[in-house]
C-alpha cells in the first residue's frame, strides 16, 4: 500500500510576525536586564569589599597606646614640683593624622569597636561638620559616630553602620542580644566593656536614641538599618562596672 506524505505549508501572517517580533524584544530586553544586575551586583560587592579594605587598612594603622592599668581606671596622678602639688588624670590622647574619602570628605579615627560575639573590630571615624552628606560617604567606609561626647566620657556615644546584609560593618549588630558585650578603646588605649540592656526598632526619622539623659553613666547606642532598610535597629549597652 502507497504512503502518501502530505506536508503542510505553514502561512505566516502579520498577526505572527508581530508576536515574534515582540518575543525577540521582550527576550533581549530580559537577557540585558539580567547582565545589567549582574553587573551592579558584582559592582556593589567590589565596593563592598573595597571599603571593608580601606576599614581594616585605617584598622592596622592606628596609633593607640596599649591598654594601661592607668589608663583604664582612670587614676588620678599627683605632679609634684616646688611650689604646688596639682592632680591630673591620666589619660594621655593620641590625635589620628586626618585623612579624605575619595570624593574629598575629611575624617579621622576616635576610637575601635570590638564585638567579640559576631566577630566585628572596626575603626570608629568621624568628621568635622557632622553634615548628612559626609555621613553618608564616611559610612561607606567604616562605622561613624553619629551623636555624643568622646568616647569612653559620661554620656551616650552613638555609632551607626551599614547593613549590609553580609558579615561586614553593623550587618550582625541586629543578632546581638541583652548581656553581649561590646569593647570601645578610645585613644588614649583605654578599653570600657559595655554590656547590651535594650534592642529594638524605630523609623529612620525616630533620633530619641541619641538622648544624653544617661544619669551620669557612660553608654553607647549602635545603630544600623533592618535588612528590607524600613526601620532601625538600636542596640544599647551600659558601662561594665
Amino acid at each position: 500500500m502507497n504512503q502518501i506524505l502530505v506536508t503542510k505549508k505553514l502561512y505566516i501572517t502579520p498577526e505572527l510576525k508581530r508576536k515574534k517580533k515582540i518575543y525577540k524584544i521582550e527576550f533581549f530586553l530580559s537577557v540585558f536586564l539580567v547582565c545589567v544586575l549582574v553587573s551592579a551586583y558584582i559592582y556593589a560587592e567590589y565596593d563592598r569589599n573595597k571599603s571593608e579594605q580601606v576599614s581594616q587598612e585605617i584598622l592596622a594603622n592606628l596609633d593607640i597606646p596599649e591598654d594601661t592599668t592607668v589608663a583604664k581606671n582612670n587614676v588620678l596622678v599627683v605632679v609634684l614640683d616646688e611650689q604646688q602639688q596639682q592632680p591630673e588624670t591620666a589619660t594621655p590622647q593620641i590625635a589620628q593624622a586626618t585623612q579624605k574619602t575619595t570624593t574629598g570628605y575629611q575624617y579621622a579615627t576616635v576610637a575601635t569597636i570590638n564585638i567579640p560575639k559576631i566577630n566585628v573590630t572596626y575603626p570608629v571615624i568621624d568628621g568635622p561638620t557632622d553634615s548628612a552628606e559626609e555621613t553618608e560617604e564616611l559610612l561607606k567606609i567604616s562605622p561613624t559616630r553619629f551623636w555624643g561626647p568622646e568616647p569612653n566620657e559620661v554620656g551616650n556615644f552613638c555609632i551607626v553602620g551599614h547593613n549590609y546584609r553580609n558579615s561586614r560593618f553593623f550587618s550582625k549588630v541586629p543578632n546581638l542580644i541583652e548581656g553581649d558585650t561590646i569593647e570601645i578603646t578610645d585613644l588614649s588605649g583605654r578599653t570600657i566593656y559595655y554590656k547590651v540592656y535594650t534592642k529594638y526598632q524605630v523609623d529612620p526619622t525616630d533620633v530619641s536614641c541619641t538622648s544624653q539623659l544617661t544619669n551620669g553613666r557612660k553608654e553607647i547606642t549602635l545603630i544600623t538599618c533592618t535588612d528590607d532598610s524600613k526601620y532601625r535597629v538600636v542596640v544599647k549597652a551600659r558601662e561594665i562596672k
